[in-house]
Formats: C-alpha cells, sequence, structure tokens
C-alpha cells in the first residue's frame, strides 16, 4: 500500500519551500495550441473595466470604530463602503480648496471638515 501525500501536508509544504521558482523562459509551451481567430473574437476580457475615471488604489489606516461607522452609513444609503468615503473625501476637499485657509496648509482645515459631515 502506498502513502498518499497532499498538498496541504507538512511534507508538501517543505518541498515548495525550498522549490525554486522557473524563469519563463524554461516552460515549455509547445503542447498548448494556438487560439482560433473565433475564440479570439467569442474571448472576453477579466477583470475591472477600462473607464477613464481610474481610481489609484491606496492603503490608509482608519480607526476600526470609525470604519464601522463609515460602513453602516454606506448600507444605510445602498453603497458600498469605500465609495462612501471617496465622496465624503472629495466634498471635504472641494469645502477646502474654495476657503482658501489662511496661511495653513490645506491638510489641516481637511480633517475637522470630515468629521462633521458626520
Amino acid at each position: 500500500m502506498t502513502k498518499k501525500s497532499f498538498a496541504s501536508s507538512a511534507r508538501a509544504r517543505r518541498h515548495a519551500k525550498s522549490a525554486k521558482p522557473m524563469p519563463d523562459s524554461k516552460l515549455d509551451l509547445s503542447d498548448i495550441p494556438e487560439s482560433t481567430d473565433a475564440e479570439l473574437r467569442r474571448s472576453r476580457r477579466v477583470g475591472r473595466p477600462v473607464s477613464g475615471k481610474a481610481k489609484q488604489l491606496i492603503a490608509i489606516r482608519i480607526a476600526p470604530q470609525l470604519l464601522r461607522r463609515l460602513r453602516r452609513m454606506a448600507a444605510k444609503q445602498s453603497k458600498p463602503y469605500q465609495t462612501l468615503i471617496h465622496e465624503l473625501l472629495e466634498k471635504s476637499a472641494c469645502r477646502v480648496a474654495r476657503r482658501r485657509p489662511s496661511g495653513r496648509h490645506p491638510a489641516f482645515d481637511f480633517l475637522p471638515l470630515l468629521v462633521s459631515s458626520f
């Protein structure tokens, strides 16, 4: 009787960890047939749709209680919470730009306006 090996076993994990990545130039793709014109016409793009209004992905740290509040607000408005955050930031930035703070960096006036939106 042979012992079965599973990808989740400790032995398999050790082997996977010690394996070296293979460069693309070493891959043998000769057994994959070329796509026909008909297949290419039927194909569709996978992933996010291309739009003229692409947004930049960023990472920010937000207090957990503030994030919970934002998520609840977004749920009440039936919209994704990230969309709500974007709208709130955009509104506050427009207000700050119109106010023209006197001598201070606009970022310092930005936060009180954002908090007052709640």
